[in-house]
């Protein structure tokens, strides 16, 4: 059965819209959990602009299930992930400006700080997931570098319009994971999925975790977390129960 780990950044997001306590993260994180949430997602950023310090530390405390922690290199987070001491840490690629993660981040590029990073936290006994385009070179390096896991971005499937590109998209994420499940990496996948386009990656073999935030939260507004929680659920496990028949 697939994982599906919640993120609730955005439950953070309409509470720092207004600098107030509520929506809070954590009571986010619970009802999650009653809707079937196999772990819970947040990405403290360096802006701080949704996930705050404080929402880290009392959902490492509350959490019953993972704690998946999205993360730069930054030495800051670095030692803020080493002493929460999160389930899972995902190094994440960050840039200021952007309204969300763009992209998987290039371990070619960033090789010296991602397996320094990747070190100190496997050190503390923190798995740790690098967060990259399905591109084979990359899947290698995630490998070279130590990395448990690898989830690739699924932005480039998400935003693919018309049957032809779906299905190249489909046919990349599909190599990448077979290669990396050869590679012995644990494979999740995440970035845009919702209720209608996390059928066809449910059925990818090899996939073990989709992390969902924005899909679930805006369904959340209107029929509750708890609801919006277990009818993605429901969508991944008929996805793959047709995926074996």
């Amino acid at each position: 059965m697939i994982r599906l780990g919640v993120n609730i950044d955005h439950v953070a997001t309409v509470r720092q819209a207004r600098r107030g306590a509520e929506p809070d993260p954590v009571a986010a994180a619970v009802l999650a959990t009653l809707g079937g949430a196999d772990g819970i997602t947040v990405h403290l950023r360096e802006d701080r602009r949704h996930i705050q310090d404080r929402d880290l530390r009392i959902l490492r405390d509350t959490v019953a299930t993972r704690l998946n922690m999205e993360m730069a290199t930054a030495e800051e987070i670095i030692q803020i992930a080493l002493a929460t001491k999160p389930d899972e840490a995902t190094l994440v690629p960050e840039k200021r400006q952007e309204l969300t993660t763009e992209g998987g981040l290039d371990v070619a590029a960033n090789s010296e700080a991602v397996k320094a990073a990747t070190a100190k936290l496997k050190d503390a006994g923190i798995q740790v997931s690098l967060f990259i385009d399905p591109d084979l070179e990359q899947v290698e390096l995630a490998k070279a570098v130590g990395a448990d896991a690898i989830e690739f971005q699924t932005a480039s499937y998400s935003e693919a319009r018309g049957a032809k590109a779906v299905e190249a998209e489909l046919v990349k994420l599909s190599t990448a994971t077979a290669h990396a499940k050869q590679r012995g990496l644990h494979v999740h996948m995440g970035h845009g999925l919702n209720y209608w386009n996390v059928q066809a990656i449910s059925r990818v073999a090899g996939v073990e975790e989709l992390n969902i935030g924005h899909s679930i939260i805006s369904r959340a507004v209107l029929v509750g977390m708890e609801r919006a929680v277990r009818e993605m659920k429901c969508a991944i496990s008929d996805a793959t129960q047709k995926r074996h028949e």
